[in-house]
């Protein structure tokens, strides 16, 4: 599939999220780093590119990449001759990402504890920044930056719109009839439009406009001081996914982990008859987010 162009996130238009994480599940990863990399999507190069362009980034630039996991965006960053000094506390996810091509530098620590003298034109964090406590984040990444250099946050969330609200409703049915207690606080998917306008009011403050389309509780009133100029930008896609297929990345989430063995087996047997009673896949409508932001 030819990814679509980028998209500006400007009113009529539709995104939703995909779940909701809290920190205290993020050390699994570590112990599943051959699944993430052989499931996780990697991200669009459009969004790459545009992020780069933004910062003014030339092949030898420096970059900061903070929770590079199995190192799906580090590649990019490589692949674009930038000097890459990746943050990441994971012992078997920096295994994974070490064989990345280029000049990249492995720090094996917190981004709360890491110690980073570089002034960064550019700091990255793919799908990761929600895992820090966001007391410390934006302020330490905003110190990790040059006066008007560049935060640049990804993440894959869903979207809800006519070609896929059906199989969006069946997921979510098969979820509350294998996990009702956790069914019955899942976000809704929200459109667009609801999110655009949420972005609007939020602008003034990078981590209330992350917090927004994220899904995620890392909202400060301080940040609102440090960052200038939030923009948003996503590529939508279309997916196309077997329950097998659905299943394998599921079990790439800190949500599968929540779950009891019984629990993961039903959800499992539901998605498998929501694909037979499609006789086709299961189809999401998917948007990989960019958020972008100066230091002021």
């Amino acid at each position: 599939m030819v990814p679509p162009p980028v998209v500006p996130l400007l009113s009529g238009e539709r995104v939703s999220l995909l779940m909701m994480d809290t920190p205290s599940y993020g050390a699994v990863f570590d112990t599943m780093a051959d699944e993430y990399d052989r499931h996780r999507p990697t991200y669009p190069d459009e969004l790459v590119d545009r992020a780069c362009q933004a910062a003014g980034l030339t092949a030898g630039d420096g970059v900061l990449e903070i929770g590079c996991g199995t190192g799906q965006l580090t590649r990019s960053l490589a692949a674009r001759g930038l000097h890459v000094t990746a943050v990441e506390p994971g012992e078997n996810l920096i295994a994974i990402a070490g064989r990345t091509s280029g000049e990249v530098q492995f720090v094996r620590q917190r981004f709360e504890d890491a110690s980073l003298s570089a002034s960064f034109p550019a700091a990255f964090s793919a799908a990761a920044f929600h895992w820090i406590d966001p007391d410390v984040s934006w302020r330490k990444v905003a110190a990790s930056l040059a006066p008007g250099g560049l935060l640049a946050l990804i993440q894959w969330c869903g979207v809800r719109d006519d070609q896929t609200a059906a199989d969006a409703d069946a997921l979510m049915a098969a979820l509350a009839a294998a996990a009702p207690e956790i069914a019955e606080g899942w976000p809704p998917l929200r459109d667009l439009e609801t999110i655009a306008t949420g972005v609007e009011d939020r602008r003034g403050n990078v981590s209330d406009v992350w917090a927004w389309v994220a899904g995620q509780p890392v909202a400060r009133p301080y940040a609102g001081a440090l960052f200038d100029e939030a923009q948003i930008f996503v590529v939508p896609s279309l997916i196309e996914q077997t329950a097998d297929e659905l299943g394998a990345l599921f079990r790439t989430t800190s949500l599968y982990h929540r779950l009891a063995p019984a629990q993961r087996h039903a959800l499992q047997r539901e998605n498998a008859a929501i694909e037979e009673r499609l006789g086709r896949p299961i189809r999401s409508s998917m948007l990989a987010v960019l958020v972008t932001a100066r230091r002021a």
